[in-house]
């Protein structure tokens, strides 16, 4: 295990983000389309690893590529696996193992937890609610899905990081 994991969420243009995700041995970039509400995705895929699910997907659409999340949890480590399909239209229903594995790390669910809550509230700061959409175009931003995630890592995780409590 590395535990040492940053995970970015940026608006780069109508509809697009740049997601990364890098551990101290590897990294991901992918530039992620709106068809689907991938910040929200994110973090109830997130949010779940602290429930009964031990297993959370995410799906992004790159356009024609889709980048599937796996995420395996269940204790105090989350098992992450990023694989590629080269077309989102025809790779929903093929297993994860069938998709190129292009990045995995294993960390504990508290680092996940905290950088992902970081990079949402990011977000909200820069964009805003109105921004956020003006940029996303199709979704909202998932105010909901932030605050559900923010108050299981508070509750269920040790962390000593700062938190910035003042974002919805």
């Amino acid at each position: 295990m590395v535990d040492d994991l940053r995970f970015g969420w940026e608006l780069s243009g109508s509809g697009w983000a740049v997601c990364r995700v890098e551990d101290g041995d590897a990294r991901w970039k992918g530039v992620v389309s709106y068809c689907t509400n991938a910040l929200a995705d994110v973090l109830h895929a997130v949010a779940g690893l602290y429930g009964s699910t031990s297993v959370q997907r995410i799906s992004f659409d790159l356009e024609p590529v889709e980048a599937r999340w796996v995420m395996r949890g269940g204790g105090p480590d989350v098992d992450m696996a990023i694989h590629r399909f080269p077309d989102v239209d025809v790779s929903y229903d093929l297993p994860d193992e069938e998709g190129a594995l292009v990045w995995s790390s294993r960390q504990p669910r508290s680092l996940l937890g905290h950088v992902v809550l970081e990079a949402a509230q990011s977000v909200l700061r820069l964009h805003g609610e109105d921004g956020y959409l003006a940029k996303w175009v199709q979704h909202p931003f998932p105010v909901a899905a932030l605050q559900d995630l923010r108050r299981l890592h508070l509750r269920h995780d040790t962390c000593a990081r700062p938190h910035d409590v003042a974002v919805p």
